[in-house]
């Protein structure tokens, strides 16, 4: 009987361990997703700034040259 004792705190720090085992690959599980959640608006965003920067680029490019003495205004 003097084993009982020993045997059982053991089972109940397996449980335990089990216990919280579940918990952090339930945890992991749900930071996983967020992460890939992350990732594809992170893509997103990229995406979405590259467009905007061509879209940028094309206008610039169609804006006249200004000649060193003209000004803004002086260009119709």
């Amino acid at each position: 009987m003097s084993d009982a004792q020993p045997i059982d705190q053991i089972a109940e720090r397996v449980e335990r361990l089990l216990l919280r085992h579940e918990e952090l690959q339930r945890t992991n599980a749900l930071l996983q997703k967020q992460v890939h959640d992350l990732e594809v608006e992170r893509d997103l965003l990229k995406s979405r700034l590259n467009a905007a920067r061509a879209r940028i680029d094309a206008l610039l490019e169609r804006l006249p040259l200004l000649s060193d003495g003209a000004q803004p205004k002086d260009i119709q």
